[in-house]
């Protein structure tokens, strides 16, 4: 109970969204050496996925851990107040590069987006591949072990 309260919290505060866990699916496991998550249902059915970390994690890093974990992301939520996060830092950053550029478009700054720090992470989760979530595990040969199996899959409707 005390877990979900602080999750609410920290989501409110760090992100601008209120939301209500109805459901832990997986609390705190790991998903680097660093790095913990927790996978929650709302009470509006749905999945997020909510990352902090000990050191420095990037919009890339996190891409990586949702797509190691099994999952399928929706939506990569930007901190509050902040709804073009990612394509600030991108053009931030590859100006740093590129100082001379004028006119850059989406595709120029798509791989300097990836170095945005993003800690914590919070994601809308579409769907749960192969009804399997997995998690860090530095003694598996390939890294990664079943942590829980969860069947779960967003319908988009209009």
């Amino acid at each position: 109970m005390y877990n979900e309260l602080a999750l609410e919290r920290a989501v409110r505060e760090y992100f601008g969204a209120d939301v209500d866990v109805r459901q832990t699916v997986v609390c705190r496991i790991p998903v680097s050496p660093t790095a913990v998550a927790t996978l929650f249902l709302t009470t509006k059915k749905q999945l997020y996925l909510y990352i902090t970390a000990q050191s420095k994690i990037t919009f890339g890093d996190v891409k990586k851990i949702v797509s190691n974990m099994g999952l399928k992301a929706d939506l990569y939520v930007p901190p509050k107040n902040r709804p073009q996060y990612f394509n600030e830092v991108g053009s931030t950053k590859f100006h740093e590069v590129f100082p001379g550029r004028k006119h850059i478009s989406e595709d120029d700054i798509a791989f300097y987006k990836t170095l945005a720090p993003y800690n914590p992470a919070f994601i809308l989760i579409s769907e749960v591949k192969k009804g399997e979530i997995y998690q860090f595990d530095s003694d598996s040969h390939t890294k990664w072990r079943i942590a829980a199996k969860f069947a779960y899959r967003r319908i988009k409707t209009s």
